[in-house]
């Protein structure tokens, strides 16, 4: 049930007034987003459509579903931008909606080894 305090239900509840700069694709189960930090060129945030916070809350065919259209965006990541290796982050602390971010990693990373949350919070604190 959608929540009117959540910012995901909030944005899919208006998802044709995003921007396109922010839209990247509408999937039947989720919606990508440009992330809003392009420190990593290419991150991307995919929300299912359907509030839940946690994956065991969804059917198995809408989390089927879900992580098929989680890997035709990762394909269209890596077609795009030529990363390195994609990194795969499902949290929900701050936002308890189903989101993962897909943070490409590339050669020239300062901080290669590292998660990239290290990186946001430098660049939050500067």
């Amino acid at each position: 049930m959608p929540s009117v305090e959540c910012p995901f239900c909030l944005q899919l509840a208006h998802v044709d007034s995003l921007s396109r700069e922010e839209l990247v694709w509408q999937f039947p189960h989720s919606i990508a987003l440009l992330g809003p930090w392009q420190y990593y060129l290419g991150y991307c945030i995919l929300v299912a459509r359907r509030h839940a916070s946690e994956l065991n809350e969804l059917s198995e065919s809408e989390r089927v579903a879900y992580f098929n259209e989680m890997c035709l965006l990762a394909k269209a990541i890596e077609a795009a931008f030529h990363p390195r290796k994609l990194n795969y982050e499902l949290l929900g602390n701050q936002v308890p909606h189903l989101h993962w971010h897909l943070f490409p990693r590339y050669d020239h990373d300062p901080d290669v080894l590292k998660p990239v949350w290290l990186a946001v919070e430098r660049a939050e604190r500067d």
